[in-house]
Formats: structure tokens, sequence, C-alpha cells
């Protein structure tokens, strides 16, 4: 059987390659795909204990089989950085869920998403700022598996809905260049009262930076490194 293999972050650039096609037998699963990746790749070795796997955009665990046609993602843990599409998202009363490449204007979407009934709206903005680490950052880029962010947007933002009691909620993420105090990541929540609108805007970014698979890469003066959780 034929799957197709996606990579993303330092693993992609390991293996060089955003995508690649690899015949197995019958019965094969996640940890069989490895083993041949580390044989080619020694590197990946290194990342067996914590590297995060995803079958048809479900992240799912090293023991799972895989069948013929499945696609497979690797990655790193995700660090909440660029693939080449247009921006993705998904709309609805009150609901909006993004991957944009496009400045994210909270202010705007604040006002769509306000009724009348709203006596709240809480907003998180993730800015880009200038130094990591004692080191002076340049810029950033963002990078993301697109289709499986979006959904997990979505999941979380549905999550939040039935949890608290809000009107609204809005998640929209930002990929590729970034420079320092450009917004990367913002979560709107409209309620009638200031608490749930707190706590769920609260849950709902730390969510995302747990399971959304997105990543971003630091540019310094003296070089470059993929930021990834732990």
């Amino acid at each position: 059987m034929q799957v197709k293999l996606l990579f993303f972050a330092s693993l992609k650039d390991i293996v060089g390659s955003r995508q690649l096609l690899l015949d197995l037998p019958h019965g094969a699963t996640i940890e069989d795909v490895l083993a041949r990746l580390e044989a080619s790749y020694p590197r990946i070795r290194d990342y067996r204990p914590v590297v995060l796997t995803a079958i048809n955009e479900e992240y799912v665990d090293q023991r799972t089989p895989i069948h013929d046609g499945d696609e497979v993602a690797i990655f790193p843990p995700v660090s909440g950085g660029e693939v080449d599409s247009v921006p993705t998202a998904i709309s609805r009363r009150g609901e909006l869920y993004q991957i944009t490449r496009h400045v994210i204007d909270t202010q705007n979407i604040s006002k769509q998403l306000l009724r009348g009934e709203d006596g709240a709206v809480c907003v998180f903005e993730g800015v880009v700022r200038n130094n990591s680490k004692g080191k002076r950052t340049l810029h950033l880029v963002y990078e993301a598996y697109e289709t499986m962010a979006l959904k997990k947007l979505e999941e979380i933002g549905i999550f939040v809905r039935q949890a608290w009691d809000i009107d609204s909620i809005a998640m929209i993420h930002r990929l590729g260049h970034l420079n320092i105090g450009e917004t990367s990541v913002a979560v709107i929540v409209t309620s009638a009262h200031r608490r749930a609108a707190f706590d769920a805007c609260h849950y709902a970014i730390d969510k995302l930076k747990k399971i959304v698979p997105i990543w971003k890469k630091e540019f310094f003066e003296d070089g470059e490194i993929w930021i990834e959780g732990q």
C-alpha cells in the first residue's frame, strides 16, 4: 500500500521536503513509518519520544495502523511556521475560525461579533516581541498544517461555546512572515457578562497553544531556530 507523508517545522528541514510517498506492507503502523524514516534520516530518532502524528488530520499514537491512501502527518510538538494556500476560514453565526496570511483586524472582528445582548467582549492578541531568551528577534515565520489547524480551532470553539455561557467566539491565527509588534493570533469572545468571556478566552488560547498544529521560526541576527513545544 502507499501513503502520503507530510512533514512540518524542523522535521521538514531534516527530510528536506514537505511531503513524501511511502510504500508500506499491509498492517503497518505509525511506529513502522518512524522506523523507516529513522533509517534514512537518523536525526529523526531524537524526536521519537516527543514526535506527534496524525492520520487524515486526527491525532493518533504510534501503535495506530495505517491504511492505503492515508495522509500521515509527522511533526514536533506544536509551539503555539508556511505552506502555499489561500486564507482558510469557517464562519457561521457566533463563530469564526480562520488561518490567514493577512493582518488580523481584531477591532473590526469584534464589531461584527457584538450583539445588543452582549455586555462584554474579551480580546486576546498574541504579538511578536523583539527578544527571546536574551537574544534580539528580527522577525518570525509561522507555519501550520493548515487544514488540521482549522479543524482544531473549530473543535476548541465548539467546546468553549458549550462549556461557558457566551454569545460568540472568533479564533484567528496568522501564518508567514511577521514583524515585531504584529499580531500572530487572536481570540475574541463576546458574552452577556465579563466572567464567562474572560474564562472562555483564557481556556481557548491555552488550548490552542497545546493542540493546534502551528509552529514558529525565530530569526535572530546570528541565525534562526524553530520554536517547538515540550
